[in-house]
């Protein structure tokens, strides 16, 4: 049973890229703690926006934000050849693997260091490393909440919004139907995370300014990286064959794709 299934082109190519998406949803989620300046890191000085009454706005975005348009980029090369239910699996598999790695997190937390590690670090400027550690790992329960129900979200929001556009454009304008369904499914994402972690922290018009902030981001990379997808999409044509992968497009359109699909080859 193994080697038919390591012999079919696309099964593999789904368990790899189902790897690498669960993969990069979990780097992104634990990364997502740190802040980083998008202008001082391109070596800009901040910009000074005002928004809803809000000044002194700036590109201020999580590090989870450097993986996050990579993974829906893999929705929407798994959606073209593989179809919505094989993008759902994909997603609840993420999540699952997501909340079992915090549940593992806080479990490190809780858990009794020798004396000699809590201050193994001082020198380098870590005065207690448990304090340290609790910090980077242990984020905020409403945090987390907020994150896998947005990602959740946005990942079925994407999924129906390019199944939608696919419908009307066939195997044309590739381009459209990823590009545009990210951009809808990232403004969900950016204010879900926003309403959920942080409604009675901030006022509406804070929520509302840094949701705009952070989602021009998300557009902005949205566009500049469609060329990926039609790298991706010549790539896996040339590797599973054009016939088979004009197959595997044509019955993700159609109702049982997924065990359809995983038989193409």
């Amino acid at each position: 049973m193994i080697h038919k299934i390591l012999n079919d082109k696309p099964t593999k190519l789904f368990l790899g890229m189902s790897a690498f998406f669960c993969c990069n949803a979990l780097i992104a989620e634990s990364i997502g703690i740190k802040l980083f300046s998008l202008e001082k890191t391109l070596g800009f000085k901040p910009v000074n926006f005002t928004l809803f009454g809000e000044s002194g706005l700036a590109f201020t975005l999580t590090c989870g934000v450097l993986l996050w348009p990579l993974e829906f980029i893999m929705t929407d090369i798994v959606n073209e050849y593989y179809g919505p239910k094989a993008v759902r699996r994909i997603s609840f598999t993420a999540v699952a693997l997501i909340a079992y790695a915090f549940l593992m997190y806080f479990a490190a937390i809780k858990v009794s260091p020798p004396d000699f590690w809590i201050t193994a670090y001082q020198k380098q400027g870590v005065p207690n490393m448990q304090n340290a550690f609790d910090q980077i790992f242990g984020q905020g329960m409403r945090i987390i909440i907020g994150s896998l129900v947005a990602f959740l979200v946005s990942q079925l929001v994407d999924v129906t919004v390019f199944h939608k556009i696919k419908k009307i454009t066939g195997d044309k304008h590739m381009w459209l139907r990823a590009t545009g369904s990210t951009i809808v499914s990232q403004l969900v994402d950016s204010y879900i995370v926003l309403f959920i972690a942080f409604s009675g922290v901030f006022t509406w018009q804070q929520i509302l300014a840094f949701g705009i902030m952070n989602y021009t981001y998300k557009f902005t990379m949205a566009i500049v990286l469609t060329p990926v997808i039609y790298w991706a999409e010549k790539r896996i044509d040339n590797y599973v064959g054009h016939d088979v992968a004009k197959r595997m497009k044509h019955a993700a359109m159609g109702k049982g794709e997924f065990e359809n699909i995983i038989t193409a080859g």
